[in-house]
């Protein structure tokens, strides 16, 4: 038996050689196959861009812009031809598909006489001193963020730098064996120092476009500004793989910056069984916006697919305009082996209830072998008629631009049946821009200036704000074992309460009696009359209650 198992482990030994010879040999093929093709795509990306760049290709009419399906032409310097500043841009799925021809507004009567005047437009509305638009294009970073306007408390610039933790995924694995998925510890190892509250609230960092957009005079140029603002929120995602905490039942998030920049937010965690949070902001410069989002995730196995749900509204205060769209699925990538990385995808629909003004906007999926420019962003806004207007284009991570139609006209039809509408526009403007990242931005999570002053200490805010969250703090202190630690207790805690409400629940029955079950602190639940959902609103009191410092109703959550 002895010298059997002996020639069984020789032989095995040797066929392991062998077979680890074949699975080299097969990885350095993959290798050189992968090298290869990155290096085609490569070589083919050139020889597009030399093609498109040949003088004697490039046409300015509605005409040769529809023959070049999908290509993009942008102007270099100083152009004196209107042929050199056209541009084409792919076309949406569900949407109406599209191409927009950049024309010189000196020249655009004579340019577009081969066009149908299907929609027209003049460049004397798009005016060039007085313009919303404008001034959103020449404003300074200074000047938009509001910081020479008011005078502004002075903040933190940096937190402690990310420890160099490595984690061990099998000793994870182990502490989940035999137990019950909801009660797996997940360490902060996969966290970020700010809670999923303080994240919905940092779609407020470019809050300044809703502040310019109050300024227009017409509805389709308001809808520009809200468009960009909402592709906007998507900036700071980029390098963002970091899972945020979970918020507590009943916790709570206030940025007060009512006297520095004109508004105050408020977020409360309304639900944990689905988990919900609910927002509201309100702003004296004349807007305020409010939504409930819930997330919901699948993992599929190479990446995970992060759907929010709900909706997202914004009113302004002197036109009564309101708002309403919904945000996009984020796809998070190599969830088991490779660097992270996060994409946008799906589509935008932005509709102002008063005008029925309508932005449709796709964000296109990242694609290794598209000629696209990473990260996409394109749509078009219309009226309640449905002329279109304006054409948005841009990044969701870097900026995002809109150019006035002068004439439309229908193109040719497209390999997939659908007919192609070209867009004769003035040359785009400049509407959001991403803000640089602060220095030394790597090694502290890749927060933003207005990330990295969420979790500074304030004092007078409520007992369950998340900046008094002990996990969290300890956390951002670099003390990731303690803060382990201090996850686990706060999660238990919020088990206990889960179930002692459970046992209440029963004996409610059991008696006949109404359960009310939890009801949120400074939010109630109302059937929205736009959208007809049963959402969280602000119902008041919070506010009143910080300036008196009465905080009796809060539970203790931490």
């Amino acid at each position: 038996m002895i010298n059997a198992c002996r020639d069984f482990l020789d032989l095995a030994e040797s066929h392991s050689r062998k077979w680890q010879r074949l699975l080299q040999h097969e990885r350095e093929q993959r290798i050189r196959l992968e090298e290869t093709i990155e290096q085609l795509a490569k070589q083919h990306n050139s020889l597009e861009r030399a093609c498109r760049g040949a003088p004697g290709l490039a046409t300015g009419t509605a005409s040769g812009a529809s023959t070049a399906k999908g290509s993009v032409q942008s102007a270099k310097g100083e152009a004196s031809d209107e042929d050199e500043e056209t541009e084409y841009f792919d076309a949406m799925e569900d949407a109406p598909a599209f191409i927009t021809v950049t024309a010189d507004p000196k020249h655009h009567r004579c340019s577009g006489s081969n066009l149908s005047g299907a929609s027209e437009g003049h460049p004397e509305d798009w005016n060039l001193e007085d313009s919303v638009f404008e001034s959103s294009n020449q404003s300074s970073y200074n000047e938009s963020t509001g910081k020479d306007l008011l005078p502004r408390k002075r903040r933190r610039t940096r937190i402690p730098d990310k420890p160099n933790y490595s984690l061990n995924l099998w000793s994870i694995m182990k502490n989940c064996i035999g137990k019950e998925l909801s009660k797996i510890p997940m360490p902060v190892n996969f966290n970020e120092p700010l809670s999923m509250l303080q994240r919905l609230t940092e779609d407020l960092e470019y809050h300044e476009l809703l502040d310019k957009a109050v300024k227009c005079e017409s509805s389709t140029e308001q809808m520009c500004f809200v468009a960009a603002f909402s592709v906007s929120s998507y900036s700071t995602t980029v390098h963002r793989t970091a899972k945020p905490f979970n918020p507590l039942l009943g916790e709570t998030f206030e940025l007060d910056r009512l006297e520095e920049l004109g508004f105050r937010s408020l977020c409360e965690q309304v639900s944990h069984h689905p988990p919900a949070a609910a927002h509201h902001v309100y702003s004296r410069r004349g807007w305020t916006l409010w939504q409930e989002i819930t997330i919901a995730s699948k993992f599929r196995g190479k990446y995970l697919s992060i759907m929010p749900l709900g909706a997202i509204h914004l009113e302004f205060h002197s036109s009564g305009n309101h708002y309403v769209w919904r945000k996009v699925t984020s796809t998070v990538h190599n969830i088991i082996v490779g660097k992270l990385w996060i994409d946008q995808s799906g589509e935008i629909e932005i509709v102002n209830h008063k005008s029925k003004d309508k932005c449709q906007l796709k964000f296109t999926p990242y694609s290794y072998f598209s000629r696209d420019v990473p990260r996409k962003v394109t749509g078009v806004v219309s009226d309640a008629d449905g002329k279109a207007h304006y054409v948005m284009s841009g990044t969701w991570d870097e900026k995002m631009e809109c150019s006035k139609i002068l004439h439309s006209s229908h193109g040719s039809t497209s390999t997939e049946g659908k007919q192609k509408t070209v867009y004769q526009t003035l040359s785009p403007k400049v509407l959001w821009r991403k803000y640089p990242l602060p220095d030394n931005a790597e090694n502290m999570y890749f927060f933003s200036e207005l990330a990295l002053t969420l979790n500074e200490p304030e004092e007078r805010v409520a007992p369950t704000d998340s900046r008094l969250r002990p996990d969290q703090r300890l956390m951002e202190s670099g003390r990731w074992d303690e803060a382990n630690v201090e996850k686990q207790r706060l999660e238990e805690k919020q088990r206990a309460v889960r179930r002692r409400r459970e046992a209440e629940a029963v004996e409610a029955m059991e008696e006949g009696k109404d359960y009310e079950g939890y009801l949120p602190l400074w939010f109630e639940r109302k059937v929205d009359a736009v959208t007809g959902e049963l959402i969280c609103v602000y119902k008041g009191g919070y506010w009143e209650a910080k300036d008196k410092q009465d905080w009796s109703v809060c539970p203790d959550i931490f």
